[in-house]
């Protein structure tokens, strides 16, 4: 008999554990070319809100897919060292209790990274996690990290994220939970995340939405093919013209949040700008300028 992964990955399936109950679900991890060209018919060009409902904010889970067991399921890369689908019923149980770890070894696609005095804390790109550390707890895992703008992270992703997370630690319930990038193509960024959730024990009426965040940033413009960028107002200086930078990072118990993680101490660890902020810590005299 066939192993049940080398059968479910000869489909273009995934296979996702659940330790509690013992239970193997297989997973589709991909959308149909009917879902894929719906979903391309409804985007629409950015025109200043972070964010585009999809689908009439309803997500696209199949009722199979609305799953009662805990799991969490990362597609491979594809042959362009890509994200694909990332996906989850998510529980307390698997929300994270440590503080997050530095993810500045993943190099994600199309990773070129650059500085501009227009944006807050700086720097162009995150390390973005395509299921919120918050939610699940992976660190630097490849398969849930792409390369995505402050903005796309902050202003898209991150209120959704913190609705999810709130709402599970309020209620206890689960929430499926789907992160799908869009490359075009044979980009190296993608063009946006597609976000889905839906919270099962209430059948939605606590968390439900479908939303296409934009990954883009405004006063930069992208080449989503390599990832370079440059600025489109020469008004503003770039700071950096080549560099590769990391993220922000601090100590457990520092005061200070750096942009060097050598800087830090050898127990750095990378937080956004907005969680730095919200610890009370202050710019490194060092290494922020």
């Amino acid at each position: 008999m066939l192993p049940i992964r080398f059968v479910a990955e000869g489909f273009n399936l995934g296979i996702a554990w659940d330790s509690e109950t013992q239970t193997i679900y297989v997973i589709r991890d991909y959308f149909n070319q009917q879902e894929y060209d719906n979903l391309m018919g409804e985007l629409q060009e950015y025109s200043g809100e972070p964010y585009l409902q999809i689908n009439g904010n309803k997500p696209l889970f199949k009722d199979y897919e609305i799953i009662t067991g805990s799991f969490e399921y990362y597609s491979n890369l594809d042959d362009f060292g890509r994200c694909n689908v990332c996906y989850s019923s998510i529980t307390s149980d698997i929300m994270p209790i440590e503080s997050r770890e530095s993810i500045s070894s993943v190099t994600p696609s199309g990773w070129v990274n650059n500085a501009y005095d227009i944006i807050e804390g700086k720097y162009l790109y995150n390390r973005c996690h395509l299921i919120g550390f918050q939610l699940t707890g992976e660190n630097a895992n490849k398969k849930n990290i792409i390369t995505g703008t402050r903005y796309m992270n902050v202003e898209g992703m991150l209120p959704f994220e913190n609705s999810v997370a709130e709402y599970i630690k309020t209620t206890g319930n689960r929430v499926m939970y789907r992160a799908t990038p869009v490359f075009i193509k044979d980009n190296l960024v993608a063009n946006g995340v597609l976000l889905e959730a839906y919270s099962v024990e209430d059948g939605g009426e606590g968390v439900s939405f479908c939303v296409y965040c934009y990954n883009i940033q405004p006063g930069i413009t992208i080449d989503y093919k390599t990832g370079t960028n440059k600025l489109n107002d020469e008004k503003y200086t770039n700071l950096n013209e080549t560099g590769a930078i990391s993220g922000i990072y601090r100590t457990p118990s520092g005061k200070r949040y750096h942009y060097d993680y050598d800087c830090g101490g050898k127990n750095s660890y990378e937080i956004t700008l907005e969680e730095a902020i919200e610890a009370g810590l202050t710019p490194c005299k060092k290494c922020v300028k």
